[in-house]
């Protein structure tokens, strides 16, 4: 295309400098280009394989590169219009969470006065009560919780589920008990896969694998254990916190994975830790997330086992009190 012979206005300077100002992360409406004097057919042949590219209905990007995720972000919100947010997997990066899964859409909230269908990467959710924004890297954006929410209710695999509320929870950034209210007042469609998590994970699992090896403790025929209580000699002195518990017999399942042993100084605590536990008469079955999927009839069997010996034994004299009481009697 030779842009040379292009009428130029006042626009065409030499970086584009008066376009960019208008612009918020060089995404720009057409309607503001037309205001500054671009014309709907340059506008047309410089997004025509031109040096700029139309993103969104009504949007266009200062560049023909891939766009940022910041630039499909800006696009969304702008494409949403006034008191449109971000939500779902869109909005819980935004917040910290879950940036190991990118997602393809970006989730919009709008208020439901509002008429916007979903385009290109864009997927558009109205709501009767829209939630007080909160400015995120300048964009505004869902609450954590409608974040996350959001999110689980679109995905389809349990395991992703569990993986990404798990993260939530387990960074203090969300309750249980919160977010099922949360579910219980918002929209029911999809809701019952989260609801399932949630209540699964509100015993005390923090991680898929906690949760699978809770069902092969299940298919073991152990009794249903209770996941983190804290453990205490007979002195009442701290021994250990427990994956999973059950204490009849004294029994531990640890759940071993490599993310905590990555240095010399988790790997030497864990042993230091499993020694202490063992050393009070505690019967442990260590097993690793990898283990759990990849040979579970095996990770059965070894469990089985292991709960066997601890019943065979004298029970030693130790006990468990949950965590949020053991935390409380220390203060």
């Amino acid at each position: 295309m030779f842009y040379a012979r292009m009428k130029r206005g006042d626009w065409a300077d030499d970086n584009y400098s008066a376009l960019r100002a208008k612009a918020k992360n060089q995404v720009i409406r057409t309607s503001v280009l037309r205001a500054m004097g671009v014309g709907a057919k340059t506008i047309g042949d410089r997004t025509s394989g031109g040096p700029w590219q139309r993103i969104l209905p009504g949007l266009v990007v200062l560049h023909n590169g891939r766009p940022t995720v910041a630039q499909r972000q800006t696009a969304a919100v702008m494409y949403g219009g006034s008191d449109s947010m971000l939500t779902g997997r869109a909005g819980l990066n935004l917040h910290g969470f879950g940036t190991k899964f990118q997602a393809n859409d970006v989730g919009l909230l709008i208020p439901h006065r509002q008429h916007r269908k979903d385009a290109s990467f864009v997927v558009v959710e109205r709501t009767w009560q829209s939630p007080e924004a909160t400015t995120i890297s300048g964009l505004p954006v869902a609450p954590l919780n409608r974040c996350l929410l959001d999110a689980a209710r679109k995905m389809v695999d349990e395991k992703a589920c569990t993986a990404l509320v798990a993260e939530v929870l387990q960074r203090g950034a969300a309750d249980v008990d919160t977010l099922l209210e949360e579910l219980d007042t918002g929209c029911g469609r999809g809701s019952a896969m989260p609801r399932r998590v949630l209540r699964e994970l509100s015993t005390g699992a923090h991680s898929v694998a906690e949760v699978e090896a809770r069902e092969l403790c299940r298919l073991a025929g152990l009794p249903r254990m209770v996941s983190n209580w804290v453990i205490l000699s007979e002195s009442g002195e701290f021994i250990a916190i427990a994956d999973d518990w059950e204490d009849t017999v004294a029994f531990a399942l640890e759940v071993e994975s490599f993310e905590h042993h990555s240095s010399p100084v988790a790997f030497d605590e864990t042993l230091q830790r499993r020694a202490k536990m063992q050393n009070n008469g505690i019967v442990i079955a260590a097993v690793t997330p990898r283990s759990i999927r990849s040979q579970p009839e095996v990770v059965t069997e070894h469990i089985r086992c292991a709960y066997q010996q601890a019943k065979q034994r004298p029970r030693p004299n130790v006990r468990a009190i949950p965590l949020a009481q053991w935390r409380q009697e220390a203060s």
